[in-house]
């Protein structure tokens, strides 16, 4: 596995003079700048060196590449037409050539290097004069953040590798996947640490012991139903979602932002809802910044130093269609229909009208002035965009609590679920079932590449059901104009899903380097 090996490799040999302190979550040292030998010695470098994981070029290619058309084109909420690998996705034809497969995979395996480089790191070179509570905690950062990355990993290709100390691979560079449950039990672990050491309130931005308990919850609902048959789902990983999701949901003392389309306004960044976000900074180098408003559907008048977007990433049919006429407040924070005025973009210029078809809404935040940013640039946006969301939570610990049931009208469950459904400006509902719970996360986190992860997870325990929804599907985008929806042609002709497209080959370069990824895979425990 030449490649993983390499990257691994490189980063036992990082050395940098580190001087001065930091006063800003975000002026922190990049990660291939800081040294084991040299660094580690007050709480605050501890603080830096863990900051320095929750952005940076690991994310921002994924971030850019894998973001969006694994989370929203793989799964039919959104489709692109002109790039290749995208198309691949939105057909079911990934190869093991696929750029987008492959940028995900290396840049959760780069993500992983970088947090067992900082768990090392602290364990065997902080001071001594470090409080051990102090070390816990930055250690709980790097675990949850490895933890995330494997999590998405076993998602993906369900049995991986799993490298805990990049130093072995010098003695043992060929490597086993490991089975998927294994891969689960591995990402359970990291995140049961960080609920235990990770602290209940933090500078904004910076990881809780509820992020982490978010986190786990989804990870146990995840996980209950693989290896599970008779579309049943193990129990006891249920009650630990519940359990989780439930601390989180009464616990926290944290709430909805009362007005979600803020949640994706940079000025509520790291808002009190935002348990997981990556922090990026502006005026950060090509794939190293947030890069997503290149997927901007609008002109000069809405970027951030004049140069359009220039990936047109559009809802498709089955998208549009989900949303109830009452359900314009995310549909529009979400999606740009013809003639909807936005009046936070081009601020300066009176507000901006959108005059296309349909294109992308949410991350698209504007001009440098839009957002009190001089250095911002189209491709180092000033959004933190959230990977974990309160709603996310409400909405996984109502799932949980219907669990096997064919359907529930449990008072927490309806309590939480209808939180969700009250800010979107929507009349409660009295009963729950895994499709209205399915279509409601689908509709509020749309554009934050989490439905594919849904599709997943129902097919570990109900795959007929899963099949069905990704081939009853229309995966194509359409015109809009004067009150008329016009579908457009396909991109391309979608085969039809089975089972095998809820996980994907192994890029064909990491095969070749290491044929061990091509035999079965072994116990890690």
């Amino acid at each position: 596995m030449a490649s993983i090996l390499n990257k691994m490799l490189a980063f036992l040999l990082i050395i940098i003079v580190m001087a001065g302190c930091s006063k800003s979550f975000l002026d922190r040292p990049p990660l291939s700048q800081i040294s084991a030998d040299n660094f580690y010695q007050t709480p605050n470098d501890l603080r830096l060196a863990t900051a320095a994981l929750y952005a940076g070029s690991p994310w921002g290619d994924w971030n850019y590449n894998c973001y969006l058309p694994v989370g929203e084109v793989l799964s039919g909420n959104m489709a692109v037409g002109y790039w290749g690998d995208a198309v691949q996705l939105n057909t079911f034809t990934i190869t093991g050539l696929n750029g987008i497969m492959i940028s995900n995979w290396k840049a959760m395996y780069n993500i992983i290097a970088y947090c067992n480089v900082t768990i090392n790191a602290i364990t065997t070179k902080a001071s001594n004069t470090i409080p051990d509570k102090d070390k816990k905690a930055a250690i709980a950062e790097a675990r949850f953040i490895r933890g995330f990355a494997y999590y998405n990993l076993a998602v993906l290709w369900g049995a991986v590798p799993v490298i805990e100390d990049n130093s072995k691979l010098i003695i043992s560079p060929l490597i086993n996947r490991i089975k998927t449950e294994d891969v689960f039990k591995f990402v359970v672990n990291d995140l049961t640490y960080a609920t235990q050491n990770l602290p209940v309130t933090d500078a904004p931005g910076r990881l809780t012991t509820w992020s982490a308990q978010g986190m786990l919850s989804k990870v146990y609902l995840t996980a209950a139903g693989l290896n599970q048959s008779g579309g049943g789902r193990n129990q006891s990983f249920l009650d630990s979602a519940k359990k989780y999701a439930g601390n989180v949901c009464k616990n926290s003392g944290l709430a909805l932002v009362s007005n979600y389309p803020d949640l994706f306004k940079t000025q509520f960044n790291d808002n009190p809802e935002s348990l997981f976000a990556l922090q990026w900074a502006p005026g950060s180098a090509w794939l190293e910044g947030n890069m997503l408003q290149i997927y901007s559907p609008g002109g000069t008048e809405i970027s951030a130093n004049g140069q359009a977007g220039w990936f047109g990433i559009r809802p498709t049919v089955d998208m549009y269609l989900l949303y109830s006429p009452k359900d314009t407040i995310r549909r529009k924070a979400t999606f740009m229909l013809n003639g909807d005025y936005y009046p936070e973009l081009n601020a300066a210029g009176g507000g901006y009208r959108f005059t296309g078809d349909c294109g992308l809404k949410k991350h698209i935040i504007g001009t440098n002035k839009d957002n009190n940013a001089p250095t911002m640039t189209l491709t180092s946006s000033t959004e933190h965009n959230a990977l974990l969301r309160l709603a996310d939570v409400y909405l996984i610990y109502a799932e949980a609590i219907l669990g096997n049931g064919a359907a529930s009208s449990d008072a927490e469950a309806l309590l939480y679920f209808n939180k969700v459904r009250a800010r979107a400006g929507l009349l409660p509902t009295d009963k729950i079932d895994i499709d209205t719970v399915l279509n409601e996360r689908r509709i509020e986190l749309a554009g934050e590449g989490q439905y594919w992860i849904d599709l997943v997870r129902l097919s570990y325990y109900n795959p007929t059901k899963a099949i069905s929804k990704l081939n009853g599907e229309k995966r194509v985008t359409f015109s809009f104009a004067n009150g008329v929806l016009t579908p457009a042609d396909p991109f391309g002709i979608v085969t039809p899903a089975t089972i095998q497209s809820f996980s994907f080959p192994i890029p064909s370069s990491e095969v070749t380097a290491n044929p061990k990824l091509s035999e079965p895979p072994i116990p890690y425990y």
